[in-house]
């Protein structure tokens, strides 16, 4: 397999920056040398510095939650990717399901931001995916690839494989629902082929395509077991160092 799994650790607006530096602690104690996935924690604002500081050393990396697409400037409460990067982050989320939906994010705007993360070296985790309206409406596929396409415009050949997708079922995030695995791998393999349109065989099976589902230790085997399922981008089972260590495994196991 040419695309070595991920595991990232969403923590939404969860934890302070003490509180986090006793996850991250509780979390490389069990995997903090591993090295056949990689491993990404992404603490709210706050926690970045503290955090940071205690994966030196560790193999795991440090990414933001989100990103302003200008470098500076009048735009109160934002953070911009020099900011990120000053605190060493190599990640970051961007057009997470709940941007779009609270903060009203648009294709176009989150496009900015993936083209303004590439440009400062980090490594957008561009998310997409259907509600559960779309998805009974039978639109889920049309609506991934806008999401896709709007997303990566811009994004030359050279730079698709620092790009991670990560497709969130929105109706499965926080509800205990999940796609099925057939339903999940499904939408992986369309990503896939819509990369493959648009960049090429080669470079479409260098991109590595999360789930963004609500996986668990549960259904994680089954799911990383998928041909185009390349790692998880995990809510709340990253707040709870056993259960984001047993994914990780999961993904160990099935690398």
């Amino acid at each position: 397999m040419i695309r070595k799994k991920l595991i990232a650790g969403n923590w939404k607006m969860n934890k302070t920056a003490a509180d986090g530096v006793t996850l991250t602690k509780d979390i490389l104690a069990e995997v903090g040398r591993e090295t056949a996935v990689d491993i990404v924690l992404c603490p709210p604002f706050t926690a970045l510095e503290s955090v940071g500081r205690t994966l030196e050393g560790y193999a795991v990396k440090l990414g933001g939650q989100n990103m302003h697409p200008e470098k500076s400037g009048a735009y109160t409460g934002e953070v911009s990717a020099e900011m990120l990067r000053a605190l060493f982050a190599t990640h970051v989320i961007l057009g997470h399901s709940e941007r779009r939906t609270y903060f009203a994010e648009t294709d176009a705007f989150i496009n900015k931001k993936v083209v303004a993360a590439l440009a400062s070296q980090l490594k957008p985790i561009l998310c997409v995916g259907e509600t559960l309206a779309e998805r009974e409406a039978g639109a889920t596929l049309a609506v991934v690839q806008r999401q896709v396409e709007g997303g990566l415009q811009g994004v030359t050949k050279e730079q698709i494989t620092t790009v991670i997708i990560a497709y969130e079922p929105v109706w499965a995030i926080g509800t205990g629902k999940v796609a099925t695995t057939a339903q999940a791998q499904e939408v992986h393999a369309f990503i896939r082929d819509l990369l493959t349109k648009l960049y090429g065989e080669a470079l479409a099976q260098k991109v590595r395509i999360l789930y963004g589902g609500s996986m668990k230790p549960a259904n994680a085997p089954e799911l990383l077991a998928q041909k185009d399922i390349d790692g998880g981008l995990i809510g709340g089972a990253s707040l709870e160092a056993l259960s984001f260590v047993a994914l990780v495994k999961a993904a160990v196991a099935a690398a």
